[in-house]
């Protein structure tokens, strides 16, 4: 706003940050290091010890798309309000409150759904998150 005098330019930061969150969780994903598993790995004290369990790298993985989805979320509101804030002065307003509303209710949705989505993808012989099972290679 300073710049360039339009108070909607104060939510590009945010519109670039959330795109490019995006883009990193879906790169970690196609890396097969799922940012998800990174996270959760590192909060367990686990390292990388999940990553040798097959069941955990795909349920980390598929779980890792409720985060993707967040970002994208954020980026489609944000992105869609701000091109609106050239025609229409509201539309600040409303990305103000788009930014309240996909703040922490966003979060917490991601993570029951990142949650229930991980517990879905696991076997039901497997013995859970804590305890990361050795690859079954011979």
């Amino acid at each position: 706003m300073l710049r360039t005098g339009r108070a909607a330019d104060f939510f590009l930061v945010q519109l670039a940050s959330n795109a490019a969150s995006a883009l990193a969780w879906l790169v970690s994903m196609a890396v097969r290091w799922p940012l998800l598993g990174v996270v959760v790995g590192t909060v367990l004290g686990q390292r990388t010890r999940w990553r040798r369990d097959p069941d955990l790298l795909r349920g980390y993985t598929v779980a890792s798309w409720a985060w993707v989805g967040q970002y994208l979320v954020r980026v489609i509101v944000f992105g869609g309000l701000y091109w609106l804030s050239f025609a229409w002065p509201w539309a600040v307003v409303a990305l103000g409150a788009a930014r309240v509303v996909l703040s922490w209710p966003l979060v917490a949705a991601s993570l029951a759904l990142s949650w229930w989505l991980l517990r879905r993808s696991l076997p039901a012989d497997h013995p859970g998150i804590r305890h990361p099972r050795a690859s079954r290679r011979p």
